[in-house]
């Protein structure tokens, strides 16, 4: 049986895949103004989720930080 090592978190990734989902989340608002109907309320569902996400980036970051301690 394998050996499970886990990967340590690394702040800087999870950074990075932050910054990448704000990103999305701006680009998908530009793109809402030439959308309608279901491609629009889509893409208001999908920037609900990322926002979500970021707020979940946010508190394991400063978990990280609070670890370092």
């Amino acid at each position: 049986m394998p050996k499970f090592t886990p990967r340590p978190n690394d702040t800087d990734t999870t950074v990075n895949r932050m910054k990448k989902t704000i990103s999305n989340m701006e680009a998908a608002e530009a793109a809402m103004e030439f959308a309608e109907g279901t491609e629009r309320a889509a893409i208001k569902a999908k920037n609900e989720r990322r926002k979500e996400s970021i707020e979940g980036m946010q508190e394991e970051i400063r978990e990280e930080k609070d670890s370092l301690k």
